[in-house]
């Protein structure tokens, strides 16, 4: 039989159909509403096909009532036996020249399924987006043509003047092929019927539904607002009651008809707690402390912020005395617990009202909103003192530590938030030069006083010109195999007077000083020698990390000097891995982000170290061309206490979802790398494998004599 013998009996169906003449409902555009949510599509379309024309049935997100047949994309579908999807029709010869995809509404994308009745294709249930997709999988396809048929059926019986119960049947058909809850029920909320996911999100079998009333099943809630609200086809969130009585986050799709001159209704529920969860993962990344569970140093901020714009404020820096100890003698879990613990005393020695944070490894701040007098400000800090002397218990034994605590006023000594926290700095000096143990208040003299932290401050170009700093390098594994992936360089300095310095005896001071960007050079071209040295042994996929020089990245002078160093050492710049952390990219922002893109074109990775415990991580990824994640050791070391970290989890996922690999930091023992290996995390660096070594004694374990095969 001809094509135009076959058309002109398809156009006959649809003509006895009477559907050209009748009108959509709400429940049309319920459907089409959740279609397009769920598929995340701008256009979804019931249409129907004559001879010279398509019109939308029903449809969201365009506003034409019907297009030429010749330039449809549903005209090619109803020829065809089932689904049609074009991922890119801007790359289809046979699309690309269509005026839909030239002109409004700039199609790209487009997934349609025939609706066929008595055998004949009078139109099509189909998604449109303006943007190409990278595919679109059997299960999206099953999903669609699920909603594909739920639309048939539901013209189908519009076709037929369906009466009532036909009305109820056509939801019962409808809720029983979603995924989605499904609950039809009357105008006085009780449930006439709900389908099989209903049932099993909220834990009643259907006959016990049918005993309760929709009221019933809201959370904390005496209206029925969730229920009947006056815009049906709109989105809502609430919470419903399980039957096991907790609580659980929806959303919530309505509709509304009438059948016999009676209100019926219907609510499509889809469960959101997994999403919440996210939220909070990600929240509680920018905002807390993943060990303890605290205000990270941006939400103090934030915090502060609000306090000094309604009035006085006092701020106790706290800082642990003999923590170090703690690490070095009984182990990082047990300073974990120390810290926690710590944490917890800060909290009993609060009001409600006042605001603790933890802001570095053993440093704490506290803010007393409505506090400028000294007294009461002291009064505080005694009792922090006093509850950190007690004796902390740790593994079967007690340790004792102590805290010292400096404290400013605002604005009485401070009016901005650098100022005050500089200010309380300053009085845990003085705290700690008086014997520690004790808190101190801010006086101006304390100004004239050199910090502890600059004493090595006019050493440091005798250090440079005599080669006293040196570099160790620690391990990067692959963790499903233990192979070597890399190292990470870290500056040492061994002082003629007090031996080999750890960085935080002088890093702080040596990046405040004008010697920074000298040793930074020294650094990255020490490292990229030894990187140059070890690649033949090491393999070609082998990269060194180095710390990113701030300054250098704020003048944008960093792209040109790295390229420089790479030819000079004679090393491939896919080698050389720059590590950045989010204040740096944050204090000079547009500049450093223009740097960092210069670097990646000349092919040097990218990674982001101490991912997470910053505040605009989760944007800044959007924005920097990173190419690695590093996973913060705090969060690591907290696998020790729970079966599920889900900041490790949404950094995996986010990883995942940008399209960056990800290494973890501070890996101490076995249960943490079988852990992380489930949890499909690649690569990791720590103790378990190797503290920082001499590039000596790192070459003998690590790598082989021989070239490792390519």
């Amino acid at each position: 039989m001809s094509q135009s013998r076959n058309d002109e009996r398809r156009v006959a169906a649809l003509d006895r159909t009477g559907l050209l003449s009748a009108r959509s409902d709400e429940t049309f555009l319920s459907l089409v509403g959740v279609a397009a949510d769920a598929f995340g599509a701008p256009i979804a379309t019931i249409s129907l096909i004559d001879a010279e024309r398509q019109f939308y049935f029903e449809k969201v997100g365009i506003t034409v009532a019907s297009s030429e047949r010749c330039t449809s994309f549903c005209t090619r579908t109803i020829e065809g036996d089932g689904i049609a999807v074009i991922l890119d029709a801007a790359q289809d010869p046979h699309w690309c020249d269509n005026p839909m995809v030239t002109g409004a509404p700039y199609i790209r994308f487009y997934a349609g399924v025939p609706l066929r009745i008595d055998g004949h294709a009078i139109g099509t249930f189909c998604l449109i987006d303006t943007a190409p997709r990278a595919g679109f999988s059997e299960g999206e396809c099953r999903r669609l043509e699920r909603y594909a048929a739920i639309a048939l059926e539901m013209l189908e019986l519009r076709a037929r003047h369906a009466n009532r119960d036909s009305a109820r049947m056509r939801f019962r058909h409808m809720a029983e092929t979603s995924p989605d809850a499904m609950i039809v029920y009357d105008a006085e909320g009780g449930i006439l019927h709900w389908n099989g996911s209903a049932e099993r999100l909220f834990g009643h079998d259907a006959a016990a539904a049918l005993r309760l009333g929709v009221a019933d099943l809201t959370a904390g809630q005496d209206d029925r607002a969730p229920w009947f609200d006056d815009a049906p086809g709109a989105i809502r969130e609430a919470e419903i009651r399980l039957r096991d009585g907790s609580a659980r986050a929806v959303e919530v799709a309505l509709s509304r008809w009438s059948e016999g001159g009676e209100t019926i209704r219907g609510a499509v529920l889809r469960d959101t707690s997994q999403r919440r969860e996210r939220e909070a993962a990600l929240h509680a990344l920018a905002h807390r402390d993943a060990l303890t569970g605290l205000a990270n140093r941006a939400l103090m901020r934030l915090r502060l912020e609000a306090m000094l714009a309604a009035g006085p404020v006092a701020v106790l820096l706290v800082d642990l005395d003999g923590f170090k100890d703690v690490n070095d003698t009984v182990g990082h879990a047990a300073g974990d617990e120390v810290l926690k613990e710590a944490a917890a005393r800060l909290l009993a020695c609060l009001r409600d009202s006042d605001v603790v944070a933890r802001i570095g490894g053993d440093e704490f701040v506290v803010a007393l909103p409505g506090c400028g007098d000294p007294s009461a400000g002291g009064d505080v800090a005694d009792r922090i003192v006093a509850a950190m002397a007690e004796p902390f218990p740790v593994q079967e034994r007690s340790v004792r530590i102590g805290a010292s605590v400096g404290l400013a006023l605002a604005p009485a000594q401070a009016e901005s938030i650098d100022e005050l926290l500089f200010c309380a700095d300053l009085a845990v000096y003085k705290a700690k030069a008086d014997g520690r143990h004790r808190h101190r208040l801010y006086t101006p003299s304390l100004r004239a006083a050199v910090s502890d932290r600059q004493r090595f401050v006019h050493e440091f170009p005798r250090a440079l010109a005599q080669e006293e700093f040196v570099l160790h390098y620690q391990p990067q594994i692959r963790l499903r195999d233990g192979a070597l992936v890399g190292a990470e360089a870290l500056i040492r300095w061994r002082h003629p007077e007090h031996g080999l310095l750890e960085p935080p005896a002088f890093l702080p001071a040596l990046l405040a000083s004008r010697h920074a960007v000298a040793v930074n050079d020294w650094v990255l071209r020490t490292a990229c020698r030894q990187a140059a040295a070890w690649l033949p042994r090491a393999g070609p996929h082998f990269r060194m990390g180095v710390n990113a020089c701030a300054t250098r990245l704020h003048s944008g002078e960093i792209a040109g000097v790295a390229t420089a160093i790479l030819a000079e050492t004679g090393l491939a710049p896919g080698s050389l891995e720059l590590e950045i952390t989010e204040a740096v990219v944050l204090a000079h922002e547009a500049a450093t982000t223009a740097a960092l893109h210069a670097l990646r074109a000349r092919g040097i990775g990218i990674a982001f170290d101490d991912f997470g415990t910053g505040y605009a991580s989760l944007s800044l990824l959007d924005e920097v061309p990173v190419t690695r994640l590093k996973i913060d050791r705090s969060f690591v070391r907290k696998m020790n206490d729970t079966p599920d970290v889900p900041v490790i989890r949404a950094i995996l996922q986010l990883a995942e979802g940008f399209g960056l690999d990800v290494v973890a930091e501070g890996i101490e023992t076995e249960d943490q790398l079988r852990r992380l290996r489930r949890k499909g995390c690649a690569e990791g660096q720590g103790y378990l494998f190797s503290p920082p070594v001499e590039p000596e004694a790192f070459a003998a374990r690590f790598l082989p004599e021989t070239v490792p095969a390519p």
